[in-house]
C-alpha cells in the first residue's frame, strides 16, 4: 500500500535524540495508530510501551533487538517487531525512512 486513506495526522512532530530522529503521528478512523518518521545516521536505543511493528521504507541500519546476540542488518526495506515493555538498538548508518505500528494486545 502506497498511501493510508481516511487518516488524520497531528501537526506536532515527535522528536528525539536533538532532532536526529524524527516522526509524525497518523491516526486511523479505527483509533489505531502508525507513526511516519525519518532517522539520522546515528546510534540509538529506544523503549516501547506497547508492541511495535517497524517497517524501514528505505535505508540501512541495524537494529539489536531485546534478548538478541546477533545485530540484524536491514539495507533498502525490512520489518523488526518488538514486543511491548522492551528496549531495542540501532545502529543507524544511511537517512532510514519507517513506519511504525503500535499493536494493543
Amino acid at each position: 500500500m502506497s498511501q493510508f486513506q481516511g487518516v488524520s495526522v497531528v501537526k506536532k512532530a515527535n522528536v528525539y535524540f536533538d532532532g536526529k530522529v524524527t516522526s509524525r503521528a497518523v491516526v486511523f478512523e479505527d483509533g489505531t495508530t502508525k507513526t511516519l518518521g525519518i532517522m539520522l545516521p546515528g546510534d540509538y536505543e529506544f523503549g516501547t510501551d506497547t508492541k511495535e511493528i517497524m517497517e524501514i521504507q528505505a535505508g540501512d541500519l541495524k537494529v539489536l533487538l531485546p534478548g538478541e546476540t546477533e545485530w540484524v542488518h536491514i539495507q533498502g526495506e525490512g520489518e523488526f517487531v518488538v514486543p511491548a515493555n522492551a528496549k531495542f538498538k540501532l545502529q543507524v548508518s544511511a537517512v532510514t525512512d519507517y513506519i511504525c505500528s503500535y499493536i494493543k494486545e
